[in-house]
């Protein structure tokens, strides 16, 4: 039987200002937690096979999805369906702190990114792959 898993999303975005840190995964799932500093951005992206829902914690932004683009604050979820290119930036002067999950995982376990260059190279070097099978 499986322990309960638990965390405070809040506290955790306090606790670290990294651009992206995978807080969990799982066999069909991945929690992660982000940090987009003020004028920032995750960057255009498509997740061909992957689901993935937004839950804003904290700071203002916006959600840029397949050529709509909608206001997002604390308390905002967005969903992003497989397959749909998608961009989320920081338009207010405090960091958007945002938690995610991918289902099914999108990157390495245990994975810490503290800037998007840095997530973008291990992206791009094979270093930021999820766990298979």
């Amino acid at each position: 039987m499986a322990s309960v898993i638990h965390y405070t999303i809040a506290t955790e975005a306090e606790k670290y200002a990294d651009f992206r840190r995978v807080l969990w995964t799982g066999k069909h799932t991945q929690l992660v937690i982000m940090t987009i500093p003020p004028d920032g951005e995750i960057g255009e992206e498509v997740h061909e096979d992957i689901d993935q829902i937004l839950t804003f914690v904290s700071g203002t932004g916006e959600a840029r999805i397949d050529g709509s683009t909608k206001a997002v604050a604390q308390g905002d979820l967005v969903v992003v369906p497989a397959g749909a290119k998608h961009n989320f930036v920081n338009t207010g002067p405090n960091p958007l702190v945002l938690y995610t999950v991918y289902g099914p995982p999108e990157h390495a376990d245990g994975a810490v990114h503290r800037t998007r260059e840095e997530a973008d190279a291990a992206e791009e070097s094979g270093e930021d792959e999820p766990p298979t099978g």
